[in-house]
């Protein structure tokens, strides 16, 4: 008799894929559960991730929570002008709903506890172990606990066959919602490797953007945005359909050293259309209608919000 039934947060790349035969056979479990949470993701990505834990998992759920990220976390980064370190905040904001919808899953399975993939290196982690803890259940992570290479992980996922997304000539980590795209790993952990154009799938290259700019009009209504050139939009529509108008004139590229909680130094690289023009417009609008002395109190707060969040 195993350890009955765990929930994993599964995104159907390296890391989470092996989480699944993981489980079973160095954690003791009888059934794994995969749910895989749809905050933007590519329709291929998410399809699969679908697919894929419908084959390798006991039972697997995918959730629709689009509207919900950007009506209650992108709209809330907005208003606080949420960036780290120069960077809109997007990995981050994403996780509290992932973990909320496995909990959600965890309880009617009957599961005690959740598993993730994240590494022992990131942010993501105390994210995840933060939601899964308030909630009363037990936190596995594989990944972390293990302390596997992405090459061990390429092996171990051979020789079950589970096919993942990822060679070992390009081993990038790459996380994605529709408010931002990280992208590490592989040689980009070289500060001195420039990063190939292959990694940018939102945004067109300086070079070859466009030289005529777009004129756009963006309507706020309390902090938010909601018309695009005068159209009403459901917020999560207006960010996808910025993320191409913008992506498409270079728009949203950062390419980092970053710090993360734990002390650590990390090259990332981010896209982030979006959310570079709709911060850029509400900063605005607030120098617009704030006192300096209201702005300067706002530019603190901000800056505590965004290192918490």
């Amino acid at each position: 008799m195993g350890k009955g039934t765990i929930v994993l947060a599964f995104s159907g790349g390296l890391d989470t894929s092996i989480c699944v035969p993981l489980l079973k056979e160095r954690y003791g479990y009888d059934r794994v559960v995969t749910v895989a949470v749809d905050v933007g993701q590519t329709e291929a990505d998410l399809r699969m991730a679908t697919e894929k834990g419908e084959r390798i998992a006991d039972r697997h759920v995918t959730i629709d929570a689009r509207d919900r990220f950007v009506n209650e976390h992108v709209f809330r980064a907005i208003r606080a002008n949420g960036s780290y370190e120069g960077y809109p905040m997007g990995t981050s904001l994403a996780r509290p709903v992932i973990a909320e919808e496995c909990v959600r899953i965890a309880k009617e399975e009957g599961a005690t506890a959740v598993a993730h993939g994240c590494t022992g290196k990131g942010n993501d982690q105390l994210r995840f172990d933060f939601i899964i803890r308030a909630s009363g259940l037990e936190v596995v992570a594989p990944i972390r606990e293990q302390n596997l290479t992405r090459e061990w992980e390429m092996d171990y996922a051979a020789e079950h066959g589970i096919p993942v997304p990822v060679v070992k000539e390009k081993p990038w980590s790459m996380d994605e919602n529709c408010w931002s795209r990280s992208i590490e790993g592989g040689r980009l952990e070289d500060p001195a490797y420039h990063p190939p154009e292959e990694i940018w799938h939102w945004t067109t290259a300086p070079e070859a953007a466009p030289d005529t700019p777009a004129d756009i009009s963006i309507t706020f209504e309390e902090g938010v945005p909601i018309a695009l050139d005068g159209a009403l939009m459901k917020g999560f529509d207006l960010v996808m359909a910025l993320n191409r108008l913008a992506g498409a004139h270079g728009v949203g590229r950062n390419d980092m050293i970053e710090d993360r909680v734990l002390g650590l130094k990390a090259r990332e690289c981010y896209e982030h259309p979006a959310a570079t023009v709709l911060l850029a417009a509400h900063r605005d609008l607030e120098r617009l209608v704030l006192t300096r002395q209201e702005l300067a109190f706002k530019a603190g707060v901000d800056e505590k919000w965004s290192e918490l969040a």
